[in-house]
């Protein structure tokens, strides 16, 4: 862990590189730092998927959309990082402000040509049961 999720309406694909956000989201998670400078996630841990969603609805359907002179055809991104506990609150919102900073970049363009909903939840909580097999950790752990 951390992993970040991202789950979106499937005509995202068409007009930008999810792929893109990915990575530039995992770099991003990679350089947050605590208050006492360490990297708040491990690199062999850090994770971050897509997933589009084929099927949808999204506000109004796009109503007021047409109405404003757009396409109504809404998209939308919900990108949820779920971390296990132990970090501060403030390094809680450095991660989340620090995310969030790349997703609006990254969708910038693309609000300038549609309507597009963003949101970045962080979760952290109790794990019931937490089991790792990785063969990845150990490429970054070496001292």
């Amino acid at each position: 862990m951390p992993h970040l999720v991202i789950l979106y309406t499937g005509q995202l694909d068409q007009a930008v590189n999810m792929t893109s956000l990915c990575r530039q989201l995992a770099d991003a998670m990679l350089t947050v730092k605590d208050e006492a400078g360490k990297q708040v996630f491990p690199t062999g841990g850090t994770r971050v998927l897509a997933y589009p969603a084929p099927h949808y609805a999204v506000a109004d359907g796009g109503a007021a959309g047409i109405a404003a002179g757009g396409d109504g055809d809404y998209a939308f991104a919900y990108l949820n990082v779920r971390m296990g506990r132990g970090r501060s609150e403030t390094t809680q919102q450095r991660a989340g402000e620090t995310l969030l900073a790349v997703a609006q970049a990254f969708f910038a363009p693309l609000m300038d040509k549609q309507h597009v909903g963003v949101t970045l939840q962080i979760d952290v909580g109790q794990e019931v049961f937490d089991a790792k097999h990785s063969s990845l950790h150990p490429l970054f752990n070496k001292a």
